[in-house]
């Protein structure tokens, strides 16, 4: 697979598919632009590996589609990807494929319960886990090309706070941070909070609260990780909510499937339902910086005249 001739097919594609349309004809014949709606992207994060983001980002995309919302679910943990076998999916393509050239993403989108679309990243395959800046950048500018963008996409990250990993992240209009009461996991959440917040720009994250007993619990484990930064760091750290230590979730994981689906009104599954419904009450993301990638940055850049 040449990566260089894939991903310029690719971009050449893209180029060639949006130069075929010629907005002053439109405007000859008395016609405008269709509307496009503002897709809201939410980046999923950990810093550290078992925290249980993947599981925050499956059922929390599962109850916003429940919910009526159009969702997709990105899966950026390149090479080490597990979207597709938490759900009992059978992908046939992913993202190496979209950058190779031999397909485009409406392609990737593989159909999960409830409406939900996953788009794989592919699992075991060196080559995605080795990606370079302008491939991790080509496949969040891919998403300009979908038909219809959807009401949320959903972006589960990888574990640490690699550059990849901060890019994904940053190119999000949200980031929800997953945090255990654990002390590497509040460590590396500060991490993710210092690097996104520094280089990136950063200034609003929203925490859940994961694998805890109660909201007291919860709360606490919030106020540990806000008052480091907000001693050190010129960040807002919200509190989005929990997930509670629950028999049926693990259940859930061991069937693959999502317990908002096998178990909603489980402790576990009534807690994603909030977090869906805290979603719903965000007001508009604050307008990126024009240097930073971002997905849906053109179709965003358009509809509000930027």
């Amino acid at each position: 697979m040449n990566q260089a001739i894939g991903l310029e097919s690719m971009l050449r594609a893209l180029a060639e598919r949006h130069g075929r349309h010629n907005p002053g004809q439109d405007q000859a014949f008395g016609l405008s632009p269709p509307a496009r709606k503002r897709c809201r992207a939410i980046a999923v994060a950990g810093g550290k590996g078992g925290v249980g983001k993947t599981t925050v980002s499956v059922n929390l995309g599962m109850a916003l589609a429940m919910g009526g919302h159009d969702v997709i679910l990105l899966d950026a943990d390149m090479g080490l990807a597990n979207i597709d076998v938490l759900l009992g999916l059978t992908p046939t393509r992913h993202i190496g494929h979209l950058l190779d050239g031999s397909c485009g993403i409406e392609d990737l989108l593989l159909p999960a319960p409830h409406g939900l679309k996953v788009v794989p990243a592919g699992s075991g395959t060196r080559r995605l886990a080795q990606l370079s800046n302008t491939e991790h950048a080509a496949v969040i500018r891919a998403f300009d090309d979908l038909v219809s963008p959807p009401d949320y996409l959903l972006v589960d990250t990888a574990a640490g706070v690699s550059d990849n990993v901060a890019m994904f992240a940053a190119a999000a209009d949200d980031v929800v941070l997953v945090v255990c009461d654990e002390p590497a996991s509040l460590t590396d959440a500060y991490a993710m909070l210092k690097v996104l917040s520094r280089d990136f720009g950063v200034r609003r994250f929203r925490m859940v609260a994961n694998m805890v007993r109660n909201l007291g619990e919860a709360r606490q484990l919030h106020q540990k990780l806000a008052r480091v930064s907000d001693r050190f760091l010129d960040v807002a750290l919200d509190f989005m909510g929990l997930v509670p230590n629950d028999e049926r979730l693990r259940q859930a994981i061991k069937r693959q499937s999502a317990v908002v689906d096998l178990w909603p009104s489980s402790r576990s599954g009534q807690a994603f339902k909030q977090l869906a419904g805290a979603v719903d009450t965000w007001g508009e993301p604050e307008r990126l910086g024009l240097d930073r990638i971002a997905f849906f940055s053109r179709q965003a850049a358009v509809a509000n005249g930027w």
